[in-house]
């Protein structure tokens, strides 16, 4: 159960010495872009690929926890670089992608995990607070896929996207505008990996239930507690999960899969509940 005032997710030193299936040097050579990298499920997978040799490029909207990023990436001796940026504006995307290409003539992953929501009940959303939302987790992600996608087929070269959704089988009370955003990125990377497959571009998406970040300490304490209770397992993920799965699709062992969503959620599309706000009473069982 969560508990108040606990801290939630991995330190530095802790996602440096996690525990991995994948082999040293599994991505040495290769170029990885990972947005949303300063903190959480981001920095997470920033650190595995570093870890197993990639040059991380990472960009996100905060430039003091990108720094922090960038310092404790720069331990396992491959080339790192950070830009600070937003996805919602396109040029400012163009520009991160340009730049990727003209400090490393390629990119051979993009995940693209930058997103961000608030909880509250849908019928409470203001005009502002739904575009805010749909603007970042949905046409931010799509502005990242074009144009990773413009400039492999410019350079005739192959490529990797990994997007970040969510666990959204069976909805997402309090969160329904992110539930609508990673329901249309999962539906536009299916369309587009058929669209792209003959560009040799692969494009899937990782689907995380509760996995414990320190965004546990941003929900009310009887809304945190619903998360470690939201699968048969009944216990909250890790950011380690996700990382590996990441891992997983970009190496050579994903290379015949496209379209796909991989589901990391501990059952939880089968069985569970997870109320960001807590359950309401009209859903309490007793």
């Amino acid at each position: 159960m969560a508990q108040e005032g606990r801290t939630y997710g991995f330190t530095d030193e802790e996602l440096a010495n996690l525990p991995t299936v994948f082999r040293e040097g599994l991505f040495r050579d290769k170029v990885v872009l990972v947005s949303g990298a300063g903190s959480g499920i981001g920095k997470a997978i920033a650190y595995l690929f570093a870890r197993l040799g990639a040059t991380v490029v990472l960009c996100g909207r905060d430039p003091t926890k990108l720094a922090q990023s960038e310092v404790g990436l720069r331990r396992f001796g491959a080339p790192v670089w950070s830009k600070s940026m937003t996805i919602r504006d396109p040029d400012q995307v163009a520009t991160l992608l340009d730049d990727v290409w003209a400090r490393y003539s390629r990119l051979d992953v993009l995940v693209n995990n930058a997103g961000g929501q608030f909880a509250q009940k849908a019928i409470d959303f203001t005009v502002k607070g739904w575009h805010a939302v749909i603007d970042t987790n949905l046409n931010g992600t799509w502005f990242m896929m074009q144009s990773a996608a413009q400039r492999w087929r410019d350079h005739g070269q192959p490529g990797c996207i990994v997007n970040i959704v969510a666990d959204i089988w069976r909805g997402l009370p309090h969160i329904a505008h992110t539930c609508a955003a990673r329901g249309g990125v999962v539906y536009l990377t299916k369309t587009v990996a058929v669209e792209w497959a003959p560009l040799n571009i692969r494009i899937n998406c990782v689907a995380p239930g509760c996995v414990e970040t320190a965004a546990f300490g941003n929900y009310p304490p009887e809304g945190t507690a619903t998360y470690y209770d939201a699968n048969p397992m009944r216990r909250a993920g890790d950011v380690q999960d996700v990382a590996e799965a990441c891992a997983f699709l970009a190496a050579p062992s994903g290379k015949f899969i496209t379209g796909e969503v991989i589901t990391v959620d501990g059952g939880q599309q089968l069985w569970g509940d997870p109320w960001p706000l807590g359950r309401p009473e009209a859903f309490r069982l007793t």
